[in-house]
């Protein structure tokens, strides 16, 4: 969100201009002449940019109008260790293996922080061509990941993501048919224990979209309306997201440079009474990339991705909780073709 000008003979080299005080030599006469008078408050306006509301941008979709501050805010942080393998088997199809070892956390009353150790096996599949992308994980637990998205016409799209699970009532599915207009995108959601949703996004100006979103769970008996506006150029990205139950967002990221982002979020839900505001940064150097944040319960994270060779990235995560006493440290090793 020219013209060209031939002459018969080159053109004499332009006068020399002079900043504000012109020096001594300088005759009043010249300084007339050179002077560039500043231009009218009205001569300001004429020259701005006019919308042309009939050729306007096409938004993000609904779902990722805060994905710059995703980036910087949302790191995925680990504890213990991690290994990734990929294999490419042809252009389109490939095949992962990823070995977790670490700890997960246990409700608990109170600050205290109680952790069982724990470990995990996936095995993975994609396929990805122009039109159609597959993705499968499966654990050793019986755990099943899928994510399914098919172009069925350039215009319309269908989205299938779902989680399975041994245990009961653990299971989740969700679909989706995305529909992108010229200056706008609209979304229909289908989903288990009876949730429907539907959200529409447009842009307003060449930066500005605006969009709002229903929802209705029948197992819960509960609806809610949103309302979202996004505000970008190529220095800064703005959001602000209100909904109906009791949860307002701001997001704020400001780039400074081609390598460099800081970002900022406010996170409010009235239910909880919750509040928690983040500083973040994303800073990206020529063979790694360091993400990090705090916010306002003291928390404190970073996430650095090294890559070593072509195909080869090492990761180290941290995250100190100094209010509840939680320290998490994690390292890894990603290897893909």
């Amino acid at each position: 969100m020219g013209s060209s000008v031939s002459q018969a003979g080159a053109p004499p080299p332009p006068p020399p201009t002079y900043a504000s005080t012109p020096p001594p030599f300088a005759p009043a006469a010249a300084d007339a002449a050179f002077a560039t008078p500043p231009p009218k408050p009205h001569e300001e306006e004429a020259t701005e940019e006019k919308v042309d509301y009939l050729n306007l941008p096409c938004p993000v979709p609904y779902e990722e109008i805060q994905r710059e501050a995703f980036m910087a805010l949302k790191p995925d942080l680990f504890e213990g260790m991690r290994f990734d393998f990929t294999k490419m088997i042809t252009p389109c199809f490939a095949l992962s293996h990823s070995v977790y070892m670490g700890s997960t956390e246990i409700p608990a009353q109170g600050n205290d922080v109680i952790k069982v150790p724990t470990s995990n096996y996936e095995f993975g599949a994609n396929f990805i061509n122009q039109k159609t992308m597959l993705m499968g994980r499966i654990s050793h637990d019986g755990r099943e990941n899928i994510r399914v998205k098919h172009d069925i016409t350039d215009y319309l799209s269908l989205k299938i993501n779902a989680q399975l699970t041994s245990e009961p009532h653990y299971s989740q599915g969700m679909l989706n048919f995305d529909y992108k207009g010229k200056d706008f995108r609209s979304q229909i959601q289908f989903g288990n224990n009876g949730f429907y949703g539907a959200n529409y996004i447009q842009s307003v100006t060449k930066n500005l979209s605006l969009g709002t979103e229903a929802f209705w769970l029948g197992q819960q008996r509960k609806s809610g309306v949103g309302v979202v506006a996004r505000y970008d150029t190529k220095k800064m990205v703005a959001t602000a997201q209100i909904a109906t139950t009791g949860m307002v967002a701001l997001s704020y990221v400001q780039k400074v440079s081609e390598k460099v982002s800081l970002a900022s979020d406010f996170m409010y839900n009235q239910m909880t009474k919750d509040v928690t505001a983040t500083f973040g940064y994303d800073y990206m150097l020529r063979q790694c990339r360091l993400r990090g944040k705090l916010d306002t319960n003291g928390v404190i994270s970073a996430l650095l991705e090294e890559r070593l060779t072509p195909g080869v990235t090492f990761q180290l995560s941290a995250e100190l909780d100094h209010w509840k006493k939680d320290y998490k440290f994690g390292f890894g090793m990603a290897l893909g073709e």
